[in-house]
C-alpha cells in the first residue's frame, strides 16, 4: 500500500522507526498514540512500553503490540487468522499475533473491527 494513502501522522511515524531489533524510540510512541486515537470508544485502551516496542491493552488485557520497526500486530486465533492473512496480514513467528497491513490501518472502520475482535479474544 502506498504511503501517500496513509494518514500523514502514520506515514511520519513509520518512516522514522528503527530497524528490526532496535530499541524503543519516540516514533513507536507516536504510532501507538495515533492508533489509540483511532480506536477511541472501543474501551479503555492504552499502550505500555515492552521489549523495545509497546504492548496495546484493552480493558487491561493485551490485544496488540507495536514493534520498534513500525509494525502493528493484533492478537489472533485460528478463527481470525485465515481471513486476516487473506487481507495481507502476516503471522508472528512465535506468538498468536498477526500484522495489521497498511490497507487495514488506513480504513478506520476495518481497523476498529479488527481491534474489537482481538480485544474480545484477549478477554476470553
Amino acid at each position: 500500500m502506498a504511503a501517500e494513502s496513509l494518514p500523514k501522522k502514520l506515514v511520519i511515524a513509520k518512516l522514522v522507526m528503527g530497524s528490526k531489533g532496535a530499541k524503543f524510540n519516540e516514533a513507536v510512541q507516536q504510532l501507538a498514540d495515533l492508533t489509540i486515537e483511532r480506536l477511541a470508544g472501543l474501551g479503555d485502551i492504552e499502550a505500555k512500553k515492552m521489549f523495545g516496542g509497546m504492548g496495546l491493552f484493552g480493558d487491561g488485557k493485551m490485544f496488540g503490540m507495536f514493534t520498534s520497526d513500525g509494525e502493528i500486530y493484533f492478537k489472533v486465533d485460528d478463527s481470525l487468522l485465515e481471513s486476516r492473512l487473506a487481507l495481507g496480514a502476516e503471522k508472528h513467528k512465535k506468538m498468536p499475533y498477526a500484522t495489521v497491513p497498511d490497507q487495514v490501518q488506513e480504513d478506520q472502520e476495518l481497523l476498529r473491527s479488527w481491534a474489537a475482535e482481538s480485544m474480545a479474544l484477549a478477554q476470553s
